[in-house]
């Protein structure tokens, strides 16, 4: 359970930090996301999961 609160204050400090280092590309981005097709969202998503799978695999391995 530590692992997994620590695995999201991670990701609750990532996003943060996008948003107080680079907000105007935050919504230049969120101004795009309309026009890429949902497949390829989808992709970059799968690709994500797996990279993030495979990292944690690496680390606790």
């Amino acid at each position: 359970m530590a692992d997994l609160l620590a695995g999201f204050a991670f990701f609750l400090i990532i996003e943060g930090l996008v948003y107080v280092l680079a907000p105007r590309f935050l919504v230049k981005m969120a101004q795009l996301l309309p026009s890429i097709p949902a497949e390829q969202l989808r992709l970059a998503g799968l690709i994500a999961v797996t990279c993030g799978v495979g990292l944690v695999w690496l680390v606790r391995g």
